[in-house]
């Protein structure tokens, strides 16, 4: 079932995202395009490692997220969900608060703020005991992947074993591989309003895109992101034990 909402209509109501329920299940739609880009996930066994590493990789995440990558198995969920799911709540009441309102205002700056991610080291941080390692931390966006992704996509691990994905950890990092999407294009986005991306050789031989619609494309690309992070509460909602806190929904 398909469910097209006009999306600037969605951003200046009460609700961005229009949410049905169907036998104890709830779905998220307001683009048709939200669930093409996430159906299909790698599952294999190197796939699902090659994964997990990608934040035990940096050092800089560690700063962020200091506990280890490698969060899997469902004897380890009590800890994760008490590691990563602050993150994560504070990523969606992010997104669904102030973010939606820095896209409803076009608040360029205010929206590439909040999805920066770690800057590189400096020679600067080199003198640092830490190598700056910790400042450089706190300058991650609010909504950043290295502040709130790979949280999600460590704690969606935890319901799995290294031997063995099961279902839902397949559904929770298929959703978050479409919010990194979306957050990729959103910077491209960004990128074009500010003037960064002028596309072409030298800037040349690209048509220049108007602030009205980069901001129609921003509008689109949240409602798309909104869609993705409730698939991903859905997921990670379903069947949690009932000592755990649920996640909210965006709206």
């Amino acid at each position: 079932m398909k469910i097209v909402a006009a999306l600037f209509a969605s951003l200046t109501a009460t609700h961005a995202f229009t949410t049905t329920t169907r036998t104890d299940r709830v779905v998220t739609t307001v683009l048709s395009s939200v669930s093409s880009g996430a159906n299909t996930v790698e599952t294999s066994r190197k796939v699902f490692l090659n994964t997990l590493a990608r934040a035990s990789t940096a050092a800089i995440v560690a700063s962020v997220l200091p506990e280890t990558a490698l969060a899997t198995g469902r004897a380890t969920l009590d800890v994760t969900y008490r590691r990563y799911a602050p993150r994560i709540r504070a990523g969606g009441e992010f997104y669904g608060g102030d973010f939606k309102q820095l896209v409803k205002n076009n608040d360029w700056s205010g929206i590439q703020a909040a999805l920066q991610e770690v800057p590189e080291r400096t020679k600067k941080d080199l003198n640092k005991a830490d190598s700056g390692v910790a400042a450089r931390a706190r300058q991650a966006g609010e909504f950043s992947d290295s502040r709130v992704l790979v949280a999600a996509d460590l704690f969606a691990s935890s319901f799995s074993s290294q031997n063995s994905v099961t279902d839902k950890t397949k559904k929770m990092k298929a959703a978050v591989a479409s919010l990194r999407s979306t957050v990729s294009e959103m910077n491209s986005v960004v990128k074009q309003a500010s003037g960064e991306d002028k596309g072409g050789f030298l800037g040349r031989g690209k048509k220049k895109v108007s602030e009205a619609e980069l901001a129609q494309q921003m509008r689109t690309l949240y409602a798309q992101g909104g869609n993705a992070w409730n698939e991903y509460v859905f997921a990670a909602n379903e069947n949690l034990a009932l000592q755990f806190d649920k996640f909210e929904y965006v709206s």
